[in-house]
C-alpha cells in the first residue's frame, strides 16, 4: 500500500471517528445538560479533527507537489 493510499484510508476512518465523537457529544449534552458534561467528552472531537486537518491538507497539496516535482525534474 502506498503512502498516499494509506493517508486516504486513514482520513476516511478518522472522519468516521470524528462523526461518532460529535454524536456522542450531542447525546451526552442532551442527557446530562451542558453544565454536567465532563470535559473529556466535550473535547473528544478535537483529536480526530486535527488529524483530519493534517491528512486533508496533505491530500489537497499532493497534486501541486507532483506538478512542482515534475517541473523541477524536467528543467
Amino acid at each position: 500500500m502506498t503512502f498516499s493510499r494509506f493517508v486516504r484510508q486513514f482520513h476516511r476512518w478518522t472522519s468516521i471517528a470524528f462523526t461518532l465523537t460529535v454524536i456522542a457529544n450531542f447525546v451526552a449534552i442532551g442527557m446530562m445538560g451542558q453544565a454536567n458534561v465532563p470535559p473529556l467528552v466535550t473535547y473528544s472531537p478535537l483529536l480526530p479533527l486535527f488529524l483530519l486537518l493534517f491528512s486533508g491538507l496533505f491530500m489537497f497539496l499532493q497534486p501541486y507537489a507532483a506538478r512542482w516535482r515534475g517541473a523541477r525534474t524536467a528543467a
